[in-house]
């Protein structure tokens, strides 16, 4: 039987580069995305793609039923991916949309993992990746929402990890830093929805932010989305897969640095970078 995965997120960028490369690997597919044109877009491209929203709660049980129906039950990966920010200072970050980012890139991955870890129990292994950050142990300003849901799934995803010794279910992070993606795109969108920076007492420093955010650039150390393609193969393919994948020489600095470095000089480095 061919292995199978489903990868949420599937659209653009990690998702689509992911699915693809697995699909030339002989995996069996499900490439989900949030928007029907773009399942329509994938699927025109020889792939399955399943409608899966994760703000859109009711959309997540019918994807994994479709998906279920189609490998008769079974499923050996799922791969969480896609998710947003919201640049702009804490201060001035609207409470609804804490509540809207957490849907996205946080509660929506849980109903779909705990829908999920049945269906690896009956089966006996399953591996469960979550497509974290950098951002979900080394906070950076101007980040706090996006900060605060990747954080929130490291915490969780290592208790899953400790709560499932003595499986064969395997629950994994990978730690991206600066991936080519329409990341920077989307968090512009979200910006002008929810910031209102005109009002701030900090109007001057969001002038400046707006002049990177608003700038189609390569980040430093940026990478293609084939960097962490790379990783998700091992980790869903070795039979001793790593409970961390990073990637990105900023990941690799930041680990140690804040291993090293005494917080509030920790701060200071990424304050001014």
């Amino acid at each position: 039987m061919t292995r199978s995965i489903l990868i949420t997120g599937a659209s653009t960028g990690i998702g689509h580069d992911a699915a693809h490369t697995l699909a030339e690997r002989g995996w069996t597919v499900f490439a989900a995305c949030r928007k029907p044109d773009d399942c329509a877009r994938l699927e025109s491209e020889g792939l399955t793609s399943p409608h899966l929203d994760y703000e859109a709660p009711e959309t997540i049980a019918p994807a994994l039923d479709s998906v279920l129906a189609a490998t008769g039950g079974r499923l050996d990966a799922l791969f969480n991916n896609g998710a947003y920010a919201i640049p702009g200072l804490v201060e001035d970050l609207p409470t609804d949309a804490l509540r809207a980012i957490f849907e996205a890139n946080f509660f929506g991955w849980h109903d779909l993992t705990r829908r999920v870890i049945p269906v690896m129990r009956a089966q006996g292994h399953g591996r469960i990746v979550q497509n974290s950050s950098v951002l979900g142990f080394a906070a950076a300003p101007w980040r706090g929402a996006y900060n605060a849901t990747k954080f929130a799934l490291e915490g969780l995803t290592d208790t899953l990890r400790m709560e499932m010794r003595g499986t064969d279910i395997h629950p994994i992070l990978i730690e991206p830093g600066p991936i080519t993606s329409r990341f920077r795109a989307n968090a512009r969108a979200q910006f002008e929805r929810w910031i209102d920076w005109k009002a701030s007492v900090r109007r001057a420093d969001y002038e400046r932010l707006m002049d990177r955010l608003y700038r189609d650039e390569t980040a430093r150390f940026e990478l293609p989305a084939s960097a962490v393609t790379k990783a998700l193969v091992h980790a869903i393919e070795s039979p001793r897969p790593r409970a961390r994948y990073r990637v990105t020489v900023p990941t690799t600095l930041a680990t140690a640095l804040k291993r090293t470095l005494p917080t509030r000089a920790f701060d200071r480095i990424v304050s001014n970078s």
